[in-house]
């Protein structure tokens, strides 16, 4: 990655849109490219301890290993690094995750990368997180689409059909934990709609091996007392989700490989529910109810990050104050426009403060004269993957064009430009 970005420590003046583009895309894979973890290649969860409880110098995550492989492969096909380099990097996280202990073939939200052993989330929760595991395989898949190399196909198809998605059906739905050790928990929680899930669900009744029925789907995520919305806010229809729409990574992880573009399934147009949703958030940010220093129709995104005093699901009824930039900049597909006027905010006005080894920090909040000193994975990885579906379409086309996830939205009775008939479907094989 060495170039006239790659020492970009400082802001750049007079750098147009796509150039402006370039850089952010390429300081921010370096999170995931530079600083994977030597031993496995995974996404280390955060570069800056901030008060966590865990090491954050070899704890790996699961679902920040799946932005980060998406995110690789927007740079692979930039030019930014070699494609067959990540091509590497993506067979070392394999063998890894090989290697590694799963429960019910799902992965835990945390692992020591040396080693690959559970770093449990909580007391609990020492088991398998199925919501950060779909991360992860919707980055594997997506990986799987764009190299078509045999035997990293096969590799990413062992994984990927060893996941047992319907053995975490307890109750009336998909369970976001099981632990060998406690079983069903009160910390198990069930995954339920509106929030970043879907993509569990529709890579739940996608599976080849372990798929669940549409009755799961119904009764675990549409039929939730925050499903459905139909509220306005500012003038703007919110068709799903909770009040003002809740922290903008509700309508961000699901959809780095899902294309919400003509995506509907009866209950709205997805892209619509994106697009409002983020102006919503901004629309907050710009009346500022509680006149936090700072907010403007140019410095908006409420989400979760790091924050003055630990970490928090930033939304507008949980406003404290702090920005964090993935809000906006992930949002690029929905608002353009709007995402535009921020980075250039972020990136011209703010650089010197806020802009640093992998990208921006991963939040800031003048009210309290704070600036990370760190990043995110589950931050960083968005800002690079929906940058790039802004900008190509790349990570959306790729995995929508897997068989098995056409399959499964079929099966849930979506509607979808990508979606092929289902005859198709059944003369269509994956080689191993």
């Amino acid at each position: 990655m060495q170039d006239k970005f790659s020492q970009a420590s400082v802001p750049q003046p007079l750098l147009s849109d796509q150039e402006l583009l370039d850089l952010v895309q390429k300081q921010t894979l370096k999170y995931f490219w530079d600083f994977g973890h030597p031993d496995s290649g995974m996404a280390r969860e955060r570069s800056h301890g901030n008060g966590a409880s865990y090491d954050s110098e070899h704890t790996v995550t699961t679902g920040g290993t799946g932005f980060g492989i998406m995110a690789m492969i927007a740079g692979a096909e930039r030019g930014f690094i070699p494609k067959n380099d990540v091509r590497e990097r993506i067979h070392k996280i394999c063998d890894f995750l090989d290697s590694s202990p799963t429960y019910r073939g799902a992965f835990p939200h945390f692992m020591d990368g040396r080693t690959g052993e559970t770093i449990p989330f909580s007391k609990l929760d020492d088991g398998s997180d199925l919501v950060e595991t779909s991360f992860l395989m919707a980055g594997l898949l997506t990986a799987r689409q764009y190299f078509q190399d045999p035997a990293l196909t096969q590799k990413i198809n062992t994984l990927w059909e060893n996941v047992e998605w319907d053995n975490h059906c307890h109750k009336d739905g998909l369970m976001w934990h099981w632990s060998p050790n406690h079983s069903w928990t009160e910390d198990s929680l069930p995954i339920s709609g509106w929030n970043e899930c879907l993509i569990t669900y529709i890579m739940a009744a996608s599976s080849p091996t372990h798929a669940i029925n549409k009755s799961i789907y119904e009764a675990g995520w549409t039929k939730s007392e925050e499903f459905l919305n139909g509220k306005s806010y500012y003038g703007i229809e919110l068709p799903l989700g909770p009040e003002k729409g809740g922290p903008l990574f509700m309508s961000q992880y699901s959809f780095l490989g899902l294309d919400p573009n003509g995506l509907y399934d009866g209950h709205t147009n997805y892209f619509r529910q994106k697009k409002n949703h983020t102006l919503i958030n901004r629309a907050h940010c710009i009346e500022n109810p509680n006149e936090y220093k700072g907010y403007s129709e140019n410095c908006w995104g409420l989400t979760a990050s790091d924050n003055h005093e630990g970490y928090s699901a930033h939304c507008p009824i949980n406003d404290l104050g702090v920005i964090a930039p993935t809000a906006a900049l992930s949002a690029f597909p929905f608002t353009p426009k709007e995402s535009m006027q921020a980075l250039r905010h972020f990136y011209e006005d703010r650089g010197d403060e806020i802009w640093g080894e992998y990208g921006f920090k991963d939040a800031f909040s003048d009210e309290h004269n704070w600036v990370s000193e760190g990043n995110l994975a589950i931050d960083q990885g968005p800002i690079v993957v929906m940058i790039e579906n802004y900008r190509s379409g790349l990570l959306w086309n790729l995995f929508m064009s897997c068989p098995e996830v056409q399959m499964g939205l079929n099966k849930l009775s979506f509607d979808s430009p990508h979606l092929i008939s289902k005859s198709a479907h059944q003369n269509k094989t994956i080689a191993p």
